[in-house]
């Protein structure tokens, strides 16, 4: 059971790192006018995004196998889990969110205001935080 522990953290922390930078990508979409650039921004984006779609897969099963086969979080006192998979399914969501915000670039329909981007980009590690006080200090 250690051996899917340290592959769930190892795959959860490469899957936060992608969600973590694509923001920039975001960000720097939004104020770059170059054509040039912005292709070259594009392309680095949609390889990010693919990459952290890749490791969610993994992450997320490793994740799963911890709770239904192992039986991590079953019993008394197992609140942290039920909040931080509530948590899992916000940052799900906010992966699905930057997938669509990439199409949306990719089509020039994206809104070009930095400051919103710049406030988008701090969910992740908001999200990250939680998780790793919830699973660390396990409150309730």
């Amino acid at each position: 059971m250690l051996w899917i522990k340290a592959f769930h953290v190892i795959f959860v922390t490469a899957w936060f790192a992608g969600l973590i930078y694509l923001p920039r990508f975001y960000i720097n979409l939004a104020l770059e006018t170059e054509p040039a650039a912005r292709a070259r921004l594009l392309l680095m984006a949609r390889k990010l995004f693919r990459f952290a779609t890749l490791i969610s897969v993994p992450a997320i099963s490793f994740g799963l196998w911890l709770w239904l086969i192992a039986g991590i979080g079953r019993g008394p006192g197992s609140g942290w889990l039920h909040a931080k998979l509530g948590l899992v399914f916000l940052l799900i969501a906010y992966h699905t969110a930057c997938g669509i915000l990439l199409i949306r670039f990719e089509q020039g329909r994206a809104p070009r205001h930095a400051p919103g981007y710049r406030i988008f980009n701090e969910l992740p590690m908001l999200i990250f935080s939680a998780i790793v006080v919830l699973v660390v200090v396990k409150p309730f």
